[in-house]
């Protein structure tokens, strides 16, 4: 099995170990890799889309093609997007800046900077039902969230009233960074739905 980090821009290294730990203590046989080509997409049995600056993740994978090699394999494999990742799965988006494309495979509304700028950044103690109890450290940096969620898509964790965690089918989206935390459960949770 392969797991792939996409690798244009942000957290990829921090992906990398926390799966590589979710492999480890799940028992898995899995390598884990940094993906920059579409070509590379396609043999992928899991795929991250880390966190970094949305706008500038959706023009490099457009760019680079990255996007349709996305869209090729949603449908046949677990996408697990964070903070940006969040960003870009959604269908629609609330104050985004011009130009910026979305993925629109999760039926969500999302708000960039939800919780404000780079200063207004936190960690918050997260009650996801979903990781089989106990908190979840959450880290929110210049974080968004989903502003509202239907057909498909279910709300897994909220924060101050909005959408932090959600999932649709095998895509997977958090406005926090797991990958910043030594908690690697909802790396596993992913891991699970391959």
């Amino acid at each position: 099995m392969k797991l792939g980090v996409l690798d244009v821009q942000g957290d990829v290294t921090e992906h990398v170990r926390s799966l590589e730990a979710a492999v480890g203590s799940l028992g898995l046989d899995a390598d884990v890799v940094a993906v920059r080509t579409p070509g590379s997409i396609g043999s992928l049995s899991a795929l991250v889309i880390p966190g970094g600056e949305s706008t500038t993740v959706g023009k490099l994978m457009r760019e680079y093609r990255l996007d349709r090699a996305v869209l090729e394999v949603a449908e046949s494999i677990p996408i697990f997007g964070t903070c940006a990742g969040m960003v870009l799965l959604s269908r629609e988006g609330d104050n985004l800046k011009e130009g910026q494309s979305l993925l629109g495979l999760m039926d969500a509304l999302v708000l960039r900077n939800a919780y404000g700028r780079q200063r207004e950044s936190f960690e918050a103690e997260l009650d996801i039902p979903v990781l089989g109890g106990g908190v979840f450290p959450g880290v929110f940096i210049r974080a968004p969230a989903f502003e509202r969620v239907w057909g498909g898509c279910e709300c897994l964790c909220e924060h101050g009233g909005k959408v932090v965690l959600a999932r649709q089918g095998d895509i997977l989206a958090s406005a926090f960074h797991p990958e910043l935390t030594c908690d690697t459960r909802l790396h596993e949770y992913f891991l699970e739905m391959i």
